[in-house]
């Protein structure tokens, strides 16, 4: 009896210590995916001029829609499209397109040089309608207010956004190509506005009113290491949200050659500040749009798989898609434990429901391809793919499949490709 306690309080141990040998991975920053380009008819979707996509609800439903604005170029008019999701949540789909309309017509704003319509989705009044932010070439913002229904937008006239006292308020101006957002900057509950721009800087102002009637007195800039930040190459386009889950907001942003830059936020969530940014990069090579693309990024969750997604509109019209995939926990020079050999490939826990972490080492630098599969042999998730350096790696699989779907309850096999070496283990799902 003693030996059989004994042993039981062994095992308890072991199972006890299992998590240190298996970290819990935690999404982080952006790990993305090889591009995709997006369709709509089953031919990729191009506007004409430079391209500004967002994926919001805009009719009502329960499904994300793309939203696009176009113009610059050679077209002298900047235009926004709306493709509705004819799709699921975890795949959408698109087939025809229509103009967001503004007084009972095509809502158009003038374009020139790399910028057209910079349009974004929110409620800008605090009415529980969908209301469209629109940044023009010129460097003036534009609020174009809902004056229809919330599932079926319909906008006025727009009215350009200003600064300053009462009384002596002037159109706001950033200079040149506006690529406004609206969040709370400071967190005093109140819609703020960031506004990217020509000058590579990205202009602040705090919202001093209300969010039904917003009142902007001063410009600042978003400082990094004490002085206005500058993105390399210039033209600005911001998107605002915690990229490396520390409860911060960070920003990702465009530029002129066509890139994508995080700016981690090393300051408070109510005061930003950054040190420095990161080239985003997307299947081990830094993403960058060929020439002086003007990428404009935007953060969402395209497939509803719960990781962060990427579109980003440039100066070819075209929709540029970055799915996001799991983090990848990655420990330098750490080698496989003693005793084992080869690749070390190992799943925690077994069964699992619905998380399961798997790991593996790495005696040299290479490319590492880890992917799952039904008992069939077809694959249902790929979690890596791409160059990675010796040492040990752990990564999560959140039981869905590459669309984000979650699969049935049953036995998978974790597959690890690496160099000349390959390993398979079984898993077993139970929902």
């Amino acid at each position: 009896m003693r030996r059989l306690s004994f042993r039981i309080l062994a095992l308890s141990i072991f199972l006890a210590a299992l998590p240190a040998f298996f970290p819990e991975p935690s999404r982080a920053d952006l790990i993305l995916r090889p591009e995709e380009l997006v369709q709509a008819n089953g031919s990729n979707i191009a506007v004409s001029g430079y391209s500004v996509p967002s994926f919001v609800f805009w009719d009502g439903d329960t499904l994300k829609d793309l939203v696009v604005g176009e113009g610059g170029g050679t077209s002298a008019q900047g235009k926004v499209r709306v493709y509705l999701n004819v799709g699921t949540a975890s795949a959408p789909q698109f087939t025809n397109y229509f103009y967001a309309q503004s007084q009972g017509s095509d809502l158009v704003v003038p374009a020139a040089g790399c910028l057209g319509a910079f349009a974004r989705v929110f409620d800008l009044n605090a009415d529980n309608r969908k209301d469209l932010l629109v940044g023009l070439s010129d460097g003036t913002v534009k609020q174009y207010l809902n004056v229809n229904t919330d599932a079926d937008p319909g906008f006025d006239g727009g009215t350009l956004l200003q600064v300053g006292e009462p009384g002596t308020k002037v159109n706001i101006n950033v200079g040149g190509r506006a690529t406004p957002i609206l969040l709370d900057w400071n967190n005093d509950g109140k819609n703020d506005l960031v506004v990217g721009a020509l000058d590579g800087k990205l202009h602040v102002y705090l919202n001093v009113g209300s969010n039904s009637a917003p009142d902007f007195r001063i410009e600042t800039f978003a400082q990094e290491n004490g002085a206005a930040l500058v993105v390399p190459t210039f033209r600005s386009s911001p998107h605002v949200v915690d990229l490396d889950d520390d409860g911060k907001k960070d920003v990702l942003t465009g530029n002129t050659e066509g890139q994508l830059l995080f700016y981690r936020n090393v300051g408070a969530d109510n005061a930003p500040s950054f040190s420095g940014y990161t080239l985003v990069e997307a299947d081990s090579a830094q993403i960058d749009l060929p020439g002086s693309a003007r990428s404009r990024p935007f953060v969402c969750d395209w497939n509803g798989d719960g990781l962060r997604d990427v579109l980003i509109g440039a100066g070819d019209g075209l929709v540029h898609l970055y799915l996001g995939m799991t983090e990848i926990i990655s420990v330098p020079g750490e080698t496989p434990p003693p005793g084992e050999t080869g690749v070390a490939l190992k799943t925690y826990p077994n069964p699992f429901n619905p998380d399961a972490t798997i790991s593996f080492a790495l005696d040299a630098a290479q490319r590492a391809n880890l992917y799952i599969c039904d008992p069939a042999g077809r694959r249902v998730a790929t979690l890596l793919n791409k160059v990675v350096a010796a040492g040990m790696y752990y990564i999560n699989w959140n039981g869905k499949d590459d669309h984000g779907r979650e699969v049935s309850s049953g036995v998978y096999f974790v597959h690890l490709d690496a160099g000349s070496q390959s390993s398979v283990r079984k898993m077993v799902l139970l929902r």
